[in-house]
């Protein structure tokens, strides 16, 4: 039924011919509206209650569930912006904000978080007892790869703990 809520089959046939294309038509998209209308839950039916056709109703939904993705990229970048190491490990921080870069470069493709950014974050609510070695290796000539800087922030994390 894809081809009458978003195919070639998406608006109405001009007008009725010898093999009955309009009336065949009108059976599908009813039973795609039918379908569209009995598995969706009772507070999203009422955005397409009014649709005529199932790609109405389709494209009503796009707009909608686009517009909660939009919402959850918001949330997800101001807790991005507000992460910091606090009582965390090193390795629970590094998951954290890899995981919230995750989360919204799969929400927004078009703009994925790189290593690079990512770095720059984690430098940025790190404790301040790792700021001075972080400050050290940003001199280095070759900057580490961001599981190589983790690493290295595990292992002062262990010298510190160790002392």
């Amino acid at each position: 039924m894809w081809d009458v809520v978003n195919g070639s089959e998406a608006t109405q046939p001009e007008a009725e011919d010898v093999h009955g294309t309009l009336r065949k038509w009108k059976i599908r998209t009813g039973k795609a509206m039918f379908v569209l209308k009995t598995t969706v839950e009772e507070d999203v039916l009422e955005h397409i209650r009014d649709a005529k056709t199932p790609k109405e109703a389709w494209d009503t939904f796009a707009k909608l569930f686009s517009k909660k993705n939009d919402t959850k990229l918001q949330l997800l970048e101001n807790e991005l912006l507000l992460v910091a190491q606090r009582d965390m490990t090193i390795a629970q921080y590094f998951h954290k904000v890899k995981s919230l870069c995750r989360e919204i470069s799969e929400l927004d493709p078009e703009a994925p978080i790189g290593d690079t950014r990512m770095k720059r974050i984690i430098i940025y609510g790190l404790k301040l007892e790792f700021r001075s070695f972080v400050a050290a290796i940003q001199g280095w000539q070759t900057q580490p790869s961001l599981v190589e800087f983790e690493n290295l922030l595990a292992g002062q994390e262990a010298l510190a703990k160790q002392m």
